[in-house]
């Protein structure tokens, strides 16, 4: 047998209910992340040329790929991730429409933002005649997120995003589903190959190297990247030494405050305690949208809804987290103080046992204790109840916290909480009204982003306008017509378009 040469070590994936191994891919070395990235930019073009007829295409075959091999990807996915065949028959249902409501996007095309002013007078002189659309910025490195194996990963989002915006697509593989990826990007590579697209539409590189060295790559255009604050400044310092800056869209810290008002407590204090609850245990607390924050009044309708939660959680058993990476940050984090002032209220149960579990815990703070820290993410089965007494507290507890995805209000019909719905506004990219925050539906209207730390980007990760992270405006200016895009030419065209000013339907002319 002929030893492998010496090259970056190999990276394994693990069974999260036993820690014992299920994978062991061989890193991808700094040649093989060139040859990938080089395959990929020059597959930009035609990817181009496809047009937006082709690219739909080619994501409904995608789609219908990961369909016929869902059973096998579903069981790998459960075998790495222990999230359950159920939730994650679930997520490749979410991802395959993804990849569909993409190719009705394109289809539709408004996302091109196309506008035409005809050459003619203005009240700056004679103007030139414009035409403007976005394109395509060209090859995206996307970095797959652990607690989403299929729509945070390597057929998920963001690769669904740039694919119908026309770019190619590398994926840096998540340890904690390595089978998983390899399953998904067959798939993809099925999907293409069957709408005609080239080798180099989709690819994907292994380990921390291969990471940092495919954000390095010169012909990489943008990153992606759902993860921790360190991992997202590690890939940044990246970008910061190329000698050509590129977008980084990162998703990274967000603890999701929920707020109780007095009525609510009053009126519906057991069923907001029980929401609570199965909302932030809800996948062992691993999802970016968990509430980790609670701001419940200090009344004795307040009182009970804590007690019930706290009765809530010392009944719940071990939770199962899905690598061992997390599973060490949050024992870690159990064992750190928030503030002098909180205290730990209650705790599930752990058995122990092999592979990567821990209990699920409820801890409650004082919102006018001094040095209280309630801008920290706690990834996992955790949440931090703050108590507060009247809404000066309440505003002075929410002055105090950084950006997140979600925040979420429980009021009563007829409460005028307009400044706090201001207030709530301004930390957070969605305002949930008497609901719980996870749970992210793919469609136009979407937004999944927030302020700092939650994201470092305006744009969202979910939902149809995601694709505007991927592309660029250029405008044509005096351009003979055969130079022009179809979709910016005189005549009827299949795309809404801003004529002169006025918005022109398909079908329009110019």
């Amino acid at each position: 047998m002929t030893a492998r040469t010496a090259g970056p070590p190999d990276v394994n994936s693990y069974d999260p209910r036993t820690g014992a191994p299920v994978a062991t891919v061989p890193s991808t070395t700094p040649d093989e992340v060139r040859d990938t990235v080089a395959r990929a930019a020059a597959a930009a073009a035609p990817r181009t040329a496809m047009g937006r007829e082709g690219r739909a295409g080619m994501l409904r075959a995608m789609a219908d790929a990961l369909d016929h091999d869902g059973e096998r990807i579903v069981a790998t996915a459960d075998r790495e991730t222990a999230i359950g065949a159920r939730r994650l028959t679930g997520e490749l249902t979410r991802t395959t429409y993804q990849l569909r409501l993409f190719a009705d996007a394109l289809d539709e095309g408004s996302y091109l933002e196309a506008a035409v002013d005809h050459a003619g007078p203005t009240p700056m002189g004679p103007g030139p005649d414009l035409r403007r659309m976005l394109v395509p910025i060209g090859p995206v490195a996307v970095f797959g997120a652990s607690n989403f194996p299929l729509a945070f990963s390597v057929p998920g989002g963001d690769t669904a995003a740039a694919l119908a915006a026309g770019c190619p697509v590398v994926v840096k593989a998540h340890d904690s589903h390595l089978a998983t990826c390899a399953l998904a990007l067959a798939a993809l590579r099925a999907g293409a190959e069957a709408a005609g697209a080239l080798d180099g539409t989709v690819g994907m590189v292994c380990g921390l190297q291969a990471g940092r060295d495919l954000v390095a790559a010169p012909p990489v255009r943008a990153v992606t990247f759902t993860g921790s604050l360190s991992g997202a400044q590690a890939l940044r310092d990246i970008i910061a030494e190329r000698p050509d800056p590129i977008p980084f869209y990162g998703e990274l810290s967000s603890v999701n405050p929920v707020v109780v008002t007095g009525a609510a407590a009053e009126a519906r204090g057991t069923e907001i305690a029980e929401g609570l609850v199965g909302s932030f245990t809800t996948a062992a607390g691993q999802l970016c949208t968990k509430p980790g924050l609670a701001l419940v009044p200090r009344t004795p309708a307040g009182d009970a809804l804590v007690d019930r939660m706290a009765e809530l959680v010392a009944a719940t058993g071990p939770q199962t987290l899905l690598n061992e990476r997390i599973s060490g940050a949050y024992r870690d984090l159990g064992r750190t103080a928030l503030s002098s002032g909180a205290a730990l209220l209650a705790t599930g149960h752990d058995d122990g046992g092999a592979g990567f579990h821990a209990a699920v815990s409820l801890t409650v703070a004082d919102a006018a204790a001094p040095g209280t820290d309630l801008t920290r993410e706690r990834f996992g089965p955790a949440m931090v109840v703050v108590r507060y007494s009247g809404d000066d507290e309440l505003l002075e507890a929410l002055s105090g916290l950084t950006g997140s995805l979600t925040a979420t209000l429980h009021l009563e019909d007829g409460e005028d909480r307009s400044a706090l719905v201001r207030r709530l506004t301004g930390i957070c990219g969605r305002v949930v009204f008497n609901g719980y925050p996870t749970g992210v539906l793919v469609s136009w209207a979407q937004h999944h982003g927030g302020p700092w730390p939650a994201t470092n980007t305006v744009h969202t990760s979910v939902g149809v306008t995601s694709v505007r992270r991927f592309l660029r405006p250029v405008v044509w200016q005096d351009a003979p017509r055969d130079m022009l895009p179809d979709e910016l030419r005189d005549g009827p065209v299949d795309v809404p378009r801003r004529v002169d000013g006025s918005l022109t339907l398909p079908g329009g002319h110019a």
